[in-house]
């Protein structure tokens, strides 16, 4: 992925400087980028380097790239609000430090790098820059390979003590920055629909009962988003109500049916609130997380739930198992499970061991993939520009399906993987039998591509 949502930082870290000193430079010198750089350098950096003046030019460049990148300064160097803020705090170390991780937090994916962090360690994985990786892709959260990005925003952090040793994170702590109490986990439980509601009537400003219905109004022309005119209760604020984001009570006056009031309770602070939504916007589905800590064997029955979104999201997180095991990069979600009525999700990976491939992803609650479903892919594959199909379903794969499949790689350079679902029961058994299931399907495709010499 060539996006950067994890802000560049490489040589502006608390181990190479000092950021009250920075913070100097950056108010003294500002708007004079060559000035702020030459600073940086004699500072910190004249003795780096092996003495050569053009490696310590860059690793002062470097750091002043990343000042702009964590907002301190702008593009043309000049000190943002920010930057103001924190030199004002430069004597005061505890609060300084305090200010700028709730700024890491809030508004440079912090929170997220945070929670998936405690997600892994919650799931006994181990927490590594490797593993790290892969982690906060499947969040939405990427940043280049080899990029020292998620060890500087940590290092940052640390200073604050959000960070106790390692990757170990103080939850006490983070409350304690935030000055609020941490809502990530509630929030990201949320649906899209709930997050537009609550967001809307944060937006409102108001603490007074307001009709509910006016609120799904505002958040449809805000959000883009379309309400059930009526489930609004069922679907977005019973919710929010048992998470105490909202409180509700019936009108009396009028005829008909009665719309709901409601209002914010003090967890609703929008000064928190937005950024952290706008976080999780970005993210792979939040319940989709929940999902990942799992055991394929407890992701299989929520594939059997009659509840369509449930078990799309399921296969979803089925795919992300498959893929994971094989470590595959994961790269985007073309179909939401919403979009789809939980009946099937196209999920997008690469890999770039030895050549590069893309693999594109499709996974089907049905009980037999049929010859269109395949031939949908197919046509598919030239705007995805995809190496490899894999097609994943809980049940049969049709003959026609499998016949089509044979002539397309016969005949292209596609390369197409069956899994149903006898598959899937072996591999939740034994995830190792993904490497058989397909070890199977590529000597199958080497027949059928065997070239008469």
């Amino acid at each position: 992925m060539s996006e950067t949502n994890i802000p560049f930082g490489s040589e502006f870290s608390p181990s190479q400087t000092e950021l009250p000193q920075l913070l100097v430079f950056c108010k003294t010198y500002s708007g004079n980028k060559i000035e702020i750089e030459s600073k940086i350098l004699v500072t910190f950096f004249a003795n780096h380097g092996n003495g050569n003046k053009k490696n310590q030019k860059t690793l002062a460049m470097n750091c002043r790239l990343g000042l702009k990148a964590y907002g301190i300064i702008d593009e043309n160097s000049v000190i943002t609000d920010l930057g103001e803020k924190l030199f004002l705090l430069k004597d005061h170390t505890q609060e300084l430090y305090k200010e700028f991780a709730r700024h890491i937090l809030l508004n440079l994916n912090g929170m997220v790098f945070v929670q998936c962090i405690r997600d892994m360690f919650l799931a006994s994985e181990d927490v590594n820059l490797t593993s790290l990786r892969h982690a906060l892709a499947e969040r939405g959260l990427f940043y280049p390979s080899g990029g020292k990005h998620p060890s500087i925003m940590r290092l940052w952090l640390e200073k604050a003590g959000v960070f106790k040793k390692g990757w170990s994170v103080d939850n006490e702590k983070i409350n304690e920055v935030l000055g609020f109490e941490d809502n990530m986990e509630a929030l990201r439980s949320l649906s899209p629909l709930q997050r537009a509601f609550i967001l809307s009537l944060a937006n409102t400003g108001k603490v007074e009962f307001q009709y509910a219905n006016q609120i799904a109004r505002l958040a449809e022309a805000t959000y883009g988003v379309q309400f059930p005119e009526k489930s609004l209760p069922k679907d977005v604020l019973n919710r929010l109500v048992e998470l105490e984001f909202i409180e509700i009570s019936k009108t009396t006056e009028g005829r008909g049916a009665k719309p709901f009031l409601v209002k914010p309770t003090e967890k609703v602070n929008r000064e928190i609130l937005t950024p952290l939504l706008t976080q999780l916007e970005q993210q792979t589905d939040p319940k989709l997380i929940s999902l990942l800590r799992k055991p394929i064997s407890d992701i299989l029955i929520e594939i059997d739930s009659t509840d369509r979104y449930i078990s799309g999201l399921a296969l979803e997180a089925l795919a992300f198992k498959f893929m994971r095991i094989l470590g595959m990069n994961y790269v985007a979600t073309r179909l939401r499970a919403e979009a789809t009525g939980g009946s099937e999700v196209d999920l997008i990976f690469d890999s770039t061991r030895l050549v590069y491939s893309r693999w594109q992803i499709q996974c089907k609650n049905t009980k037999r993939v049929a010859l269109d479903d395949i031939a949908k892919e197919v046509g598919l594959t030239h705007f995805l520009k995809s190496n490899v199909i894999v097609i994943v379903s809980t049940g049969d794969i049709g003959k026609d399906a499998r016949k089509y499949s044979n002539k397309i790689m016969k005949e292209s350079n596609l390369c197409i993987v069956l899994i149903e679902g006898v598959d899937i029961e072996k591999i939740s058994q034994n995830p190792v039998a993904i490497v058989d299931v397909f070890e199977r399907e590529a000597k199958e495709t080497m027949k059928l591509k065997k070239i008469d010499l």
